[in-house]
């Protein structure tokens, strides 16, 4: 059976491994502005499976991570109403690597430089198995949804728009 490439281990990696927590590791070859579609189509999984981490803001510059279905948009004024403030908006590249700590392309939801609210759509919690940045471009690590909740204190959302 053919072993999947080990990858240097990252702050996400590091986290996870601390917390216990099984994933396994999907190294891909790495196409700027390829998204989730480049991803799964290259890992040969459904892009559905495949998440986003947004890093975004409220009015006030507070930051926050969502957590999206690759097929799916974020409706803005549903994910507002669901974190209690008036407007969120995504971060430009530059501001959203400053808060995670992760380059744009690479952004993982674990072990972010700042402590963010994480929101997760809850359509993504009853899929089988997740997979999403580990911490670095070109690298996704598969886990079971429940284990989101075990390595983050998520808040699920409604907010998806099909793309």
């Amino acid at each position: 059976m053919a072993r999947t490439p080990h990858v240097s281990q990252t702050p996400a990696t590091r986290l996870l491994r601390a917390k216990g927590i099984a994933f396994s590791e999907h190294p891909y070859d790495y196409r700027h502005g390829g998204g989730t579609a480049h991803s799964a189509q290259a890992l040969g999984l459904e892009e559905y499976a495949v998440l986003k981490t947004l890093v975004m803001e409220d009015e006030a510059g507070r930051p926050l991570v969502v957590l999206m279905h690759g097929t799916h948009q974020v409706v803005t004024r549903e994910l507002a109403r669901a974190a209690g403030v008036k407007r969120v908006a995504p971060c430009e590249p530059a501001t959203a690597e400053r808060h995670s700590g992760y380059q744009v392309g690479g952004t993982s939801p674990f072990a972010t430089r700042k402590a963010m609210p994480v929101y997760v759509q809850e359509s993504v919690l009853s899929l089988p198995r997740i997979f999403l940045n580990g911490g670095r471009r070109g690298y996704l690590i598969g886990m079971e949804p429940a284990d989101l909740a075990r390595a983050l204190s998520i808040i699920t959302v409604d907010c998806a728009r099909l793309d």
